[in-house]
């Protein structure tokens, strides 16, 4: 039980007695109710207890009375409750003179209720008093982890929670300043003269109890102490009721160090994002972006590597930036990618992306792997996204070629019009060393190889010219090839000896393929 003793006399049916005396300690906390006639009662009561007694032991001898009040004040009872019309129609005027001196509470209880009238009043109101407050610990400690999942920034997080604590609330800094506080400023200034220490600290003032609860924080040293304060009204709280508060001081305690982490990474890789432009620029050298990486432990140059580009077009700058927040938290987070300890910088208008090369034999290629992590936003209405992949590098220093190498990727593709949003440069790398090849040069050679199947099968041209392409991009595999014409391979085998019949080509034969590969890819640079 911990209601005051104001508090109790508002309880029926105690509310029909009278505070005779002490009435500067009505704000006594009441522990429990005691109920003794007996010679050594000050012995039993303990802090907290407020004494109901008939002054059996009393009645023809008041200064035994003046004695028991004494003896209740310091032991930090209550208050003390007693039954006149009994024993004593009224309460001696010594008795009343002590306990206004102490200010200890001195109550006549009505006659007609027995004790255990009081006694059942007192606990089923208590018994309300804590659940009401066990639903509202509850009730904040869902808020607090609603919350503690998705919280707002530093000054945000400290006053959302005191609103969901309905308490104010401090927060200090490892040099003793102060982070955040709506305490009234005398409490402020108490803080001050406590100085921080690894273990709770309880500080009692005159109308509040400040609860100090130190934070955890394992960047710093064991003497350096951060502590979250709130300021609880006068009384002991329930366990759980101050249980909400060391669980509110862990979620500030994880946050802070959450953002001061998010932070030395940020300026890490701002310091390295910024000498990685003026690398891309030509304006230092690999040696200086790799004395960076070693001085701030970022993993770069000492294992093969591939970039990717990610690229974004045709949209507004406000959907720009929302989908490339999407894409570093894939790039982060997706189960997929949790092997690959990637770098993401913004380069310009794309994100460049620095990936371990961890291909084992029988997995699936980067291109493959990124198209299926990015399939839903490649997919979205005018996402206008694409992924350019480089060749695997062994060393840092080739780290501006692959980039050169997305760039030219992305641009090849755009030219060609290529549907696939995810494009690697050794797919087009021929069609990039070839692009400056005239197109009526190209026109010429494509129409001269092409022209024996035109004229000499002009009705099965188009199926034999798809046949053919396809062959090509699927590195000569005909099982692909027929899966993707959804055609037997038996189908797609005859077709391709028909071509070889008509061009006077050997698919065997390394020139003639790569003659092929040059006509399918002239054929794709020439498209209206």
């Amino acid at each position: 039980m911990y209601l005051t003793v104001e508090d109790a006399l508002k309880i029926y049916p105690l509310s029909e007695g009278k505070l005779t005396a002490g009435r500067q300690g009505i704000g006594r906390i009441v522990k429990s109710v005691n109920v003794m006639d007996a010679p050594d009662i000050s012995d039993w009561v303990r802090e907290g207890d407020i004494l109901f007694t008939t002054a059996y032991l009393m009645k023809d001898d008041p200064s035994a009375g003046v004695s028991l009040i004494r003896k209740l004040a310091e032991r930090s009872a209550a208050g003390i409750g007693i039954k006149l019309g009994r024993f004593w129609s009224n309460v001696p005027d010594d008795m009343v003179a002590e306990a206004d001196r102490l200010g200890f509470p001195l109550i006549e209880l009505p006659f007609p209720f027995t004790f255990s009238d009081q006694m059942k009043g007192l606990f089923n109101a208590e018994l309300q008093r804590s659940t009401r407050m066990l639903h509202g610990v509850l009730d904040k400690q869902k808020e607090l982890i609603r919350f503690a999942l998705a919280p707002d920034g530093v000054g945000e997080l400290f006053k959302r929670i005191g609103l969901i604590l309905g308490v104010p609330l401090a927060v200090v800094g490892l040099r003793g300043q102060i982070l955040y506080s709506s305490l009234p400023p005398a409490e402020l200034e108490l803080l001050g003269k406590h100085p921080q220490k690894p273990t709770v600290q309880w500080i009692r003032t005159e109308n509040w109890n400040l609860l100090r609860i130190p934070l955890k924080s394992p960047e710093a040293g064991q003497d350096a102490i951060r502590s979250a304060v709130f300021q609880i009204s006068k009384g002991t709280p329930l366990k759980e009721e101050e249980g909400l508060f060391h669980q509110a001081a862990e979620i500030i305690s994880h946050h802070m160090n959450a953002i001061e982490r998010s932070y030395m990474e940020q300026s890490t890789q701002n310091e390295f994002a910024s000498l990685l432009k003026n690398y891309l620029k030509r304006q230092i050298s690999i040696d200086t972006l790799l004395e960076c990486a070693a001085r701030h432990g970022i993993s770069f140059g000492g294992a093969p590597y591939l970039c990717a580009l990610f690229s974004i077009s045709a949209i507004s700058e406000p959907k720009r930036d929302r989908m490339f927040r999407t894409i570093r938290q894939e790039l982060q987070y997706h189960p997929l990618l949790k092997d690959f300890t990637s770098l993401h910088f913004h380069v310009d208008d794309a994100i460049l992306t620095i990936l371990p090369d961890r291909t084992s034999p029988g997995a699936s290629k980067p291109a493959h792997l990124l198209a299926k992590v990015f399939a839903d936003i490649a997919a979205e209405s005018g996402s206008g996204l694409r992924i350019t992949l480089s060749h695997t590098k062994h060393k840092p220093e080739h780290l501006e070629q692959a980039y050169r190498e997305c760039y030219d990727a992305r641009e090849t593709a755009e030219r060609l019009s290529i549907s696939d949003f995810v494009v690697a440069f050794e797919n087009v790398e021929m069609s990039y060393l070839f692009e400056s090849v005239p197109q009526d040069k190209m026109r010429r050679f494509l129409d001269m190889t092409l022209s024996p199947i035109i004229d000499k099968a002009p009705d099965s041209a188009q199926d034999l010219l798809r046949t053919l392409e396809l062959y090509i991009e699927n590195n000569g595999q005909v099982n692909e090839t027929a899966k993707q014409l959804y055609i037997h391979r038996n189908t797609a085998a005859y077709r391709l000896d028909k071509i070889g019949e008509l061009l006077q080509v050997d698919f065997k034969s390394f020139s003639d393929l790569l003659k092929l590969k040059l006509v399918i890819m002239f054929k794709d640079t020439l498209k209206p």
